[in-house]
């Protein structure tokens, strides 16, 4: 089980650390009722948090079971999507990139970057 949290490449970096954080609860808050949240609690819960573009952004808002976090300091700007924890994931999580300082050399979140709790 992984949740997925996507937050847009063109939020300065102080701002896309805050809506990591707030994604993180605001995806658990949503679903914690749910039979995925349950299972993913039992661990390891894993997390992965990807920096997409604003097209990819919006390409993942199609994706059911999600929060899409905004800002109010950025005129109430999307930052950052998160998603109920699942096992199977659509094609299109397999090329995005981790959220990292450097560039990754491989589609990053193929990859589970052991970003948990």
């Amino acid at each position: 089980m992984k949740m997925y949290i996507l937050v847009r490449d063109d939020i300065p970096l102080g701002f896309a650390m805050v809506a990591v954080a707030h994604a993180s609860l605001a995806g658990y808050l949503k679903f914690r009722d749910t039979p995925e949240v349950a299972a993913w609690l039992e661990g390891p819960f894993f997390k992965a948090v990807c920096k997409v573009t604003p097209q990819e952004f919006e390409r993942a808002k199609t994706v059911e079971d999600h929060v899409v976090l905004t800002e109010s300091a950025l005129g109430d700007q999307q930052v950052a999507i998160v998603f109920k924890p699942r096992t199977e994931w659509p094609k299109m999580f397999r090329f995005l990139r981790l959220y990292r300082d450097a560039p990754a050399a491989a589609p990053a979140c193929a990859i589970d970057a052991g970003m948990h709790d």
